[in-house]
C-alpha cells in the first residue's frame, strides 16, 4: 500500500487550476497553426491570428485565455493500492480550487443552489468523477469549461436500429444547432454507448484525449475522421463568421451498452480547451 499525503493533492491542485487557466497545451496552438495554412476564409485566417495572439499574450502577462475561468471538471484515477492520508481527497481537491480561484484572481463563477443562485465565492465545488484503476499511483485532471460551450452539449437516447448514421447526424445537428455560441472552432469531445449518464461522462472524458491521435478501434477512428470533415464542412467558422474551421479535433470514446439502447451525448469545447494533468 503507498500513502499519498492530502496536503500535496491540495497544493497541486491549486497550482494546476491556475495554470490551465494561462496556459493550453501546445498541441491546441499547433492545431492553430495547421487550421490557420489550411483556411482559405481571410475573416476565418484573422480570428485564428487574433486566437494564437491571445493564447501568447496570456502566457506572458500571466492572464486568463478567457473571463470565464470555468467550471472545474475533475478526473480523478485512484490505483486500488494507494492510500490517501492526512484528510479526504474531495475535501482537499475542493479546497485547492478554492486557494487557486483566491491566489490566481479568477473569476468564481459556481452558484449554490441551481435555482436560488448565489456565488459559492470560491468556484467550488469541483464536479469530481472518480475511477478506480490498478497500480499504486494516483492520476489528477483539472478542467476548467466555460458555460457557453457547456451550454451546447446535448444527449440523445437513439434506437439501435437507428446505427451509426443517426449517430452522426445528432452530432452534426448538435453543432449546427450551436453555431457561434459555443466560441468555435471548436474541439469535441463524443460517448456513445453505456447508460444516459455514462455517455455524458464518456463525452466529457473524450475531452482530455490526444486530439493529434485516433481511436484504437478502426471503426471509431473512421468515424472520427468523418465527422471532422463533415462539421467543417458546415461554414460556421471561427466565431461563428464563416469558413472550414468550425471544429479542430473530435474524439470518441465508447462503451457496453444494453440492446435495446443507443445513447449519445456530445461535449462541446470552446476554442480554449484548458486542462492540466498531475500524476502522485
Amino acid at each position: 500500500m503507498r500513502e499519498i499525503n492530502s496536503g500535496s493533492i491540495r497544493d497541486k491542485i491549486a497550482q494546476m487550476v491556475v495554470e490551465a487557466n494561462i496556459t493550453v497545451d501546445k498541441s491546441i496552438t499547433d492545431s492553430f497553426e495547421k487550421n490557420l495554412i489550411a483556411e482559405t476564409n481571410p475573416l476565418a485566417k484573422e480570428i485564428l491570428v487574433q486566437l494564437i495572439e491571445n493564447y501568447k499574450v496570456a502566457r506572458e502577462e500571466n492572464l486568463p485565455i478567457c473571463q470565464d475561468t470555468g467550471c472545474v471538471a475533475v478526473f480523478v484515477e485512484m490505483g486500488q493500492d494507494a492510500h490517501i492520508t492526512g484528510g479526504n481527497i474531495g475535501d482537499m481537491i475542493n479546497e485547492g480550487v478554492r486557494i487557486g480561484y483566491r491566489d490566481g484572481y479568477l473569476r468564481k463563477s459556481m452558484v449554490s443552489d441551481p435555482l436560488m443562485r448565489q456565488n459559492t465565492g470560491d468556484n467550488t465545488p469541483a464536479i469530481i468523477h472518480y475511477e478506480i484503476v490498478p497500480g499504486d499511483k494516483l492520476k489528477i485532471t483539472v478542467m476548467p469549461k466555460g458555460a457557453g460551450c457547456e451550454n451546447m452539449c446535448r444527449i440523445a437516447m437513439l434506437k439501435p436500429t437507428q446505427g451509426i448514421d443517426a449517430v452522426k447526424k445528432f452530432v452534426l445537428d448538435t453543432v449546427f444547432e450551436a453555431g457561434p455560441n459555443p466560441c468555435p472552432p471548436l474541439f469535441i469531445g463524443v460517448g456513445i454507448g453505456g447508460s444516459f449518464e455514462k455517455s455524458a461522462y464518456l463525452a466529457k472524458k473524450a475531452l482530455i484525449l490526444p486530439f493529434y491521435e485516433h481511436s484504437p478501434l478502426p471503426h471509431i477512428a473512421q468515424l472520427e475522421d468523418d465527422l471532422l470533415k463533415s462539421i467543417n464542412e458546415l461554414d460556421i467558422g471561427p466565431q461563428g463568421m464563416g469558413g472550414k474551421t468550425t471544429a479542430l479535433g473530435i474524439r470518441v470514446l465508447t462503451y457496453p451498452t444494453h440492446i435495446a439502447s443507443l445513447p449519445v451525448a456530445v461535449n462541446i469545447s470552446c476554442h480554449a480547451l484548458r486542462f492540466q494533468t498531475a500524476e502522485f
